[in-house]
């Protein structure tokens, strides 16, 4: 399994370098609806991924027990809202930091570090934090969107197959990919 996590993780990495996700200044322009590259390719990844996976579920190639819900928690906001001002202000997140180093990035050096700094802060602070409001269920605890074979997860969405809801949200990113520009609005990249 080692092997293969290996392989995986150089492939995406690969991927990450070469549709422009390991420089940062790419990151920055996508969020600043600059330049619609990089989140058409996003939504294109996340609508392939969810179709495949489904379908592999479907067709019994996936055994639905291996997959784990996690706890919703409203940490999981707090925590979502902090990546994203990080993602934001870095043009990093952990994935395009590790293929930017790999590129030879300085700057992703300083990233990753300050990712371990993050959670080495973190599990410093758990034992105050556990008894907190972040670590409040929300939906139910363990929630999916739509029903599984697992009866133990919260259904938000009931009388709905969840390959049903993954590919009307797969058709829908790609219909927000497709209706997104194919260039830049400005044409020099420059902020």
């Amino acid at each position: 399994m080692i092997i293969l996590a290996i392989v995986l993780g150089l492939a995406f990495g690969f991927v990450l370098q070469r549709i422009g996700a390991s420089n940062p200044q790419n990151i920055i322009n996508m969020l600043r609806l600059i330049d619609f590259h990089l989140m058409k390719t996003i939504l294109l990844g996340i609508a392939i991924a969810s179709t495949l996976l489904f379908i592999s579920i479907l067709l019994g190639w996936i055994n639905v027990a291996h997959l784990s819900v996690k706890v919703s928690q409203w940490g999981v906001i707090v925590g979502g809202i902090i990546f994203g001002i990080g993602w934001a202000v870095a043009g990093y997140c952990p994935g395009t930091g590790l293929a930017g180093l790999g590129e030879g990035r300085k700057d992703a050096l300083f990233f990753i570090v300050g990712g371990l700094f993050g959670a080495l802060l973190y599990m410093l602070s758990y034992g105050a934090l556990k008894g907190s409001f972040l670590f409040t269920d929300i939906f139910g605890g363990k929630s999916t969107l739509a029903a599984t074979t697992n009866d133990n997860y919260h259904v938000i969405v009931s009388n709905m197959n969840g390959a049903v809801i993954a590919l009307i949200i797969a058709f829908v990113l790609v219909f927000f990919a497709a209706l997104l520009p194919n260039r830049s609005r400005n044409k020099n990249n420059d902020i």
